[in-house]
């Protein structure tokens, strides 16, 4: 039986894709985990969805536990975890309610507990190699049913991740279109770093809401308007991941 986890904004735990639902419980020793976890079956697999900002959307980004997320999946034996989020685009190129596959992150959050690793084990500290670090296989599963479904994804790109709740200003957008980012979130890079710790392929659907703020000529980003733009975004999502989980 593989186990997939798939960690969720606002209405990507209502796939309708599973057979015998649950909803389940999971102490972790770094506390709750956002939100219960939802499992199912689809084609063989076995699927827990866990909702990033709790169910009720109530815990900002800076506040998720995502230690207790990532201990979760692990705790109930997930053997990869795909990620869905909200991202600002850097780039020109790259266009609100268009889909983003991230190969590299840069971490900029101040406040986020980023390892599991905070004591030396027989002397020795824990040191990940996080060169590449999205799972490639998950990556490549993700792009051929993008491709299957004739659906337009952005196969590569850089996300930086900010703390939360508050939007970049312009100086800090620009600032990062220079150190060679393309999108901006408030997730993927704390989630990312976890699960290689936790050794879990990761890969990230990043789903462009807003140009950020970096482009002069226009007003900056409301969060109304992001909202707007995630809802239509997130059917893709769905669309994607229910075509993509029985191919796992």
């Amino acid at each position: 039986m593989v186990r997939i986890g798939i960690i969720g904004g606002s209405g990507l735990e209502k796939l309708q894709l599973f057979s015998d639902v649950k909803e389940i419980n999971v102490d972790t020793p770094y506390g709750a985990p956002s939100s219960t976890l939802y499992v199912g079956h689809v084609a063989g697999k076995e699927v827990y969805i866990l909702s990033r900002h709790g169910r009720e959307h109530q815990i900002p980004p800076s506040q998720v536990n995502n230690l207790a997320n990532i201990a979760a999946l692990k705790q109930v034996g997930c053997e990869g975890i795909i990620a869905s989020t909200a991202c600002g685009s850097l780039r020109e190129h790259i266009h609100p309610a268009e889909l983003i596959l991230p190969d590299q992150f840069i971490d900029f959050t101040r406040h986020r507990d980023v390892t599991f690793h905070k004591e030396f084990i027989d002397g020795n500290v824990i040191h990940i190699s996080t060169a590449d670090p999205f799972s490639r296989e998950l990556r490549k599963r993700i792009v051929e049913t993008a491709e299957k479904l004739e659906m337009h994804l952005h196969t590569t790109g850089t996300v930086v991740t900010i703390e939360g709740p508050r939007l970049s200003t312009r100086a800090e957008s620009r600032m990062f279109r220079i150190w060679g980012a393309d999108i901006v979130n408030m997730s993927t890079a704390c989630e990312c770093i976890l699960a290689n710790e936790a050794e879990i392929p990761y890969a990230a659907i990043a789903m462009c809401t807003d140009y950020d703020a970096w482009r002069e000529s226009e007003e900056g980003t409301t969060w109304d308007e992001i909202i707007k733009t995630f809802h239509a975004n997130a059917e893709k999502v769905r669309m994607l991941l229910a075509s993509l989980i029985p191919n796992l």
